[in-house]
């Protein structure tokens, strides 16, 4: 019987990922790119990218732009990432002199759109020295030099080695190495076998396999989780795209228990497979819906995202279609990956979102949420406060996200008649529990018999 080793499964790991389009750097070339194990960055490549990405900005802006992100300004690790995050995404700003007068501009460190015209790395062995600290992950994956992936393997030959072991590495790592993590956006544990993805916040029990390649079917089970989540995750435009647009910070408030003040907690969360590929169909199904041909992803982007059902409905019928989630699996969060997502979809034209819900208290849960990732939705959410505040905020001439009970929608008294609000085509209706509409505007709930039954009921409905 052929022995297995951990050196195995990092070599069959490399191997995939140089299929994926990464480059393979050697231990002993990292050191002299990196100028020295204490930083993290590979300096050279980055400030390649920043320069390729970036012509028309001046160099000293360039510059300045390069050294906001070797220096970022918390020593907190979940602050600095969500800083760096912002960098990444939203571009770095800079001032400059032109003919007299200051321009504004951003410095982008990656080309979201053509992926694989990035600069793709695969190094193992990444020794790191912080504080006199000396850790060696097994792999990391460098986009434009920055370390955007950590992967820690175990041997599953090792009955002790189990995938769980590998979090809880990773976990050591975040707290003797923090300078690797403030410019993480994913984070994997493997045995080589299994395989499990989570990001910098998430416990165990948020650390999620990644299920397909194509997003059409689950691979079988006989496939390792580690070759599939490398062929489809890490895939670079995959990559890429999680963190764009499918990676929020979330902010909420929480008592603490011992002081009774209230403070902000920062959760950074990631999309889960399933949430990934249901969003960017719920997407491509949006733009079919009011006619437009779907948006061009970029020359080297893949045809397909699982997305081959979308055109078998007519253009321009206005129904985007059901997006359905079974209870704990992160609807409120697919909502907000959606409408981050469309609110950018050039096609879309800067469209307004309406979240429709049943119930007040669920409006406001929908609201928080919503609120709470306003940095992926670049605005600040609305909550419709009655039927003519409503009117209002839908008569405006294009952007917003609006919150509203479907009951701001009915007629006042006896008054039948409804208003035209707009005619844009381009306002998108997400309605939540949407089933339970169904009954009219006056629907009761009655318990009978220990079951619910909605109908409609006769008596005049309350404005909420």
């Amino acid at each position: 019987m052929t022995k297995i080793y951990e050196s195995d499964i990092e070599n069959f790991a490399i191997e995939l990922l140089e299929q994926q389009g990464y480059v393979y750097l050697a231990p002993e070339d990292q050191e002299e790119e990196r100028g020295g194990l204490s930083e993290v960055i590979l300096r050279g490549r980055l400030k390649a990218a920043i320069d390729k990405l970036n012509p028309n900005i001046p160099e000293d802006a360039r510059d300045q732009a390069l050294r906001e992100v070797l220096s970022l300004p918390s020593q907190n690790l979940i602050e600095n990432n969500e800083i760096f995050h912002r960098m990444l995404t939203d571009g770095i700003g800079v001032e400059y002199q032109k003919g007299g007068d200051t321009r504004g501009d951003r410095v982008w460190l990656i080309d979201f759109a053509n992926p694989l015209s990035n600069d793709l790395v695969v190094a193992n062995q990444f020794t790191v020295v912080e504080n006199d600290i000396n850790k060696r992950p097994d792999i990391v994956l460098l986009v434009n030099g920055l370390p955007l992936v950590v992967i820690e393997l175990k041997n599953p030959a090792d009955e002790n080695a189990t995938v769980k072991k590998a979090f809880t590495q990773l976990q050591n790592y975040k707290d003797a190495i923090p300078n690797l993590f403030f410019y993480n956006g994913v984070l994997v544990a493997s045995d080589g076998l299994d395989a499990k993805a989570g990001s910098l916040t998430a416990g165990w029990s948020r650390f999620m396999a990644w299920k397909t390649v194509d997003g059409i079917r689950e691979d079988k089970s006989s496939t390792p989780q580690m070759e599939t989540i490398i062929k489809g995750m890490l895939r670079p435009d995959i990559l890429l795209d999680l963190i764009k647009q499918f990676t929020v910070f979330e902010k909420a408030k929480k008592v603490d228990a011992d002081t009774g003040l209230i403070k902000i907690v920062t959760s950074k969360k990631i999309a889960a497979y399933h949430q990934y590929y249901a969003v960017n169909k719920a997407v491509e199904s949006t733009i079919r819906a009011i006619g437009e041909p779907a948006a061009t992803r970029g020359s080297e982007a893949p045809a397909s995202y699982g997305l081959s059902s979308v055109d078998q409905q007519p253009r321009g019928d206005r129904k985007a279609g059901i997006f359905w989630h079974t209870q704990g699996s992160g609807k409120s969060l697919s909502m907000v990956f959606y409408a981050g997502k469309i609110i950018i979809e050039p096609a879309m034209r800067n469209p307004t979102i309406v979240a429709i819900t049943d119930r007040n208290d669920l409006d406001d849960q929908l609201f928080d949420t919503f609120a709470g990732c306003k940095a992926l939705l670049r605005q600040t959410p609305i909550q419709a406060q009655s039927r003519e505040d409503l009117k209002n905020l839908l008569k405006t001439g294009g952007g917003g996200i609006v919150f509203t009970t479907i009951q701001k929608f009915s007629p006042e008294g006896t008054d039948i008649e409804f208003d035209l609000l707009s005619e844009r085509k381009n306002i998108i209706v997400i309605a939540d529990e949407a089933h339970r509409s169904q009954y009219g505007f006056k629907a009761k709930t009655h318990i009978r018999n220990k079951e619910a039954r909605s109908e409609e009921h006769t008596s005049e409905l309350q404005s909420h």
